[in-house]
């Protein structure tokens, strides 16, 4: 836990988010679901001992499922897609776990749809293997129980929860289990530019990690009183900008966090309490968020401060975003798995 001042605050000290970092874990935030879910499972009979485990990752569960399948004694095989970074699928491979890379969207659905599939098709060809199915699992929600007693313990009152969204798991867990002593939290949602999770339509993402082009089920619509969309230039430029401010960083989910951390710290009464789910740290995006050659080719530029403030839309499908942007209309959007 770290208390983080607002990188774009005139005055130093006046204005500040207290940030969980989670990268002090050994692969991340997902630690935590990892090592429940396969308990979980195990406990349950669903899950027989030495029986293989099969999941669709954009790196940061499998670090975690990588260390529960070492852990409890199961292979792993991670299926991802060519977004992946090369740190990431080595350090996988590292860990003993397998890992089979997709090579086309789905029409429908994109990369993680293609991603499901191919898990699909692998659990066909491995009879008795397990699926986490972290989209859907409701382990997935209560593994982050000890999370919300951690920041509890380490905070005591909490006005404003600032969490990430992409399977939906961290953000319903932590806020559940909050609400129960702090029944006013606010919980704000950071989504990504082209991300379906809150009515925008689904477009290719840079960002890993957060976002998605299906609808989890395990995303909880609410809990959040608004939403944030944040672009992968801005996230960058959060990122770095908090490197330099406080040596408390990370990649694409941590960015757009601070942002918005940071810009309800501008925006809020002075005295109230922000907690950031910071859920990973730097080292993995050493050759993306933190290489000026990387950002260059894709066209994010990376000088200059992080933009101050969104814009604003009364709803979440009145049009669709480029940029960060709030809403504080919350609605589940159509099409949703039931």
């Amino acid at each position: 836990m770290q208390s983080r001042e607002n990188p774009a605050s005139t005055e130093a000290g006046a204005l500040h988010f207290w940030a969980k970092l989670e990268g002090a874990n050994p692969g991340g935030i997902k630690d935590r679901p990892a090592l429940h879910m396969v308990e979980q499972a195990r406990e349950r009979g669903d899950l027989q001992p030495g029986a293989r485990i099969v999941e669709s990752t954009s790196g940061t569960l499998g670090l975690g499922l990588a260390l529960a399948g070492i852990a409890f004694g199961h292979p792993v095989t991670l299926v991802s897609d060519p977004g992946m970074e090369p740190l990431m699928y080595r350090l996988l491979r590292a860990y003993g776990a397998e890992v089979v890379t997709v090579q086309a969207a789905a029409a429908c659905g994109g990369w993680q749809q293609a991603r499901r599939e191919r898990v699909a098709e692998i659990l066909d060809q491995h009879p008795g293997a397990w699926c986490p199915d972290q989209y859907n699992n409701p382990d997935n929600v209560s593994a982050y129980a000890t999370l919300a007693d951690e920041l509890r313990s380490q905070l005591g009152h909490i006005d404003v929860l600032v969490c990430s969204v992409g399977t939906g798991g961290h953000s319903a867990g932590i806020s559940r289990a909050l609400r129960r002593h702090l029944p006013d939290l606010e919980v704000v949602g950071v989504d990504t530019v082209g991300s379906t999770i809150f009515g925008q339509p689904a477009r290719p993402r840079l960002m890993r990690g957060l976002g998605s082009s299906i609808h989890p089920r395990n995303v909880d619509h609410s809990i959040f009183s608004e939403v944030h969309w944040v672009g992968a230039d801005e996230a960058v430029s959060a990122c770095r900008a908090m490197a330099c401010a406080s040596y408390a960083s990370g990649g694409w989910s941590v960015g757009a966090v601070g942002m918005v951390a940071g810009w309800l710290a501008r925006t809020r009464p002075q005295d109230t309490r922000i907690a950031a789910i910071f859920p990973d740290g730097p080292q993995r995006y050493f050759d993306t968020v933190y290489n000026d050659e990387f950002c260059e080719a894709k066209g994010i530029t990376v000088s200059g401060p992080p933009v101050h403030a969104p814009d604003v839309i009364d709803r979440p499908d009145a049009v669709e975003v480029h940029r960060w942007t709030r809403c504080a209309t919350v609605l589940q959007p159509a099409g949703r798995e039931s």
